[in-house]
């Protein structure tokens, strides 16, 4: 197998694209990923004769992700990767194919890996709506300064290492935004992206704390998920923390399907 290193998004992507769209579901975060590549990313694609067999890759500030890497080119994947990012911030993927890389790379280097946190990819079945008071809207330019609150909140309360980066972002600036309502007042929102390579993927979900535990999260996630089905979408997706059992009770009743758990580790010296 031969490593092949590029800096150019545009030498890389036509390699990439054809691996990653085999399998869009498996690989949904590099798809995204891959959209937002540029001359200091790390791009990274493996060869097995005139076959591209898999890649990996980093875009700024985020981890390496190395879900379509082979896990038998973990050692290769690693020497490649440093050298050209030799002060690596950590990996991410589907667990087998991290915990591969993360043992070659600290074998290599003598670095930490110290996990950060878990998720779970879901994949929709068929949308089963829960019967909660209330209606779906799409939300409109006079709700950006709610929904923008909203995000924040939950940017702050579930990734907080990545709330400032986001709070710089228009909340519907790539998706849509879906408002559950009950007597004409927002309560709960739910946003996705998509669709693209047939997928969607549904993300944030967000309820104030004060009006938890009435079903709206759930109510506005459905809503949500049947805009994306109108849209044509082949596969409705969305991740969970693995740590939270709420979410990972929730979904299900909803028809949505557990798939892959992934993982994300921070290297240090």
């Amino acid at each position: 197998m031969e490593a092949r290193v590029h800096d150019d998004p545009e030498t890389f992507r036509p390699l990439a694209m054809p691996l990653l769209a085999a399998d869009p579901v498996r690989n949904t975060v590099l798809l995204t990923a891959a959209e937002s590549l540029s001359a200091d990313s790390v791009m990274i694609t493996l060869h097995d004769g005139d076959d591209v067999v898999g890649l990996v890759t980093q875009v700024l500030p985020y981890p390496l992700v190395v879900t379509a890497m082979p896990i038998e080119a973990a050692e290769l994947v690693a020497r490649t990767v440093h050298g050209v990012r030799p002060q690596l911030t950590g990996s991410s993927g589907v667990v087998a194919h991290v915990e591969a890389f993360n043992a070659a790379w600290t074998e290599l280097t003598g670095a930490t890996a110290t996990m950060q946190f878990g998720s779970r990819l879901f994949r929709l079945g068929e949308l089963v709506p829960p019967k909660v008071d209330g209606r779906a809207r799409q939300a409109a330019e006079v709700d950006l300064p709610l929904v923008t609150k909203w995000r924040d909140a939950f940017m702050a309360e579930t990734f907080p290492e990545e709330a400032e980066a986001q709070a710089k972002r228009r909340p519907d600036s790539d998706g849509v935004i879906i408002l559950w309502e009950v007597d004409g007042q927002p309560v709960s929102y739910a946003g996705a992206r998509g669709p693209y390579a047939g997928m969607v993927r549904v993300a944030p979900v967000y309820t104030p704390e004060e009006l938890r535990g009435h079903g709206y999260a759930s109510a506005a996630t459905a809503a949500v998920s049947q805009w994306a089905l109108d849209q044509g979408a082949e596969h409705v997706l969305l991740f969970t923390d693995v740590a939270n059992p709420t979410p990972n009770r929730l979904y299900p009743r909803l028809g949505y399907e557990p798939l892959d758990d992934s993982v994300e580790y921070k290297f240090s010296n």
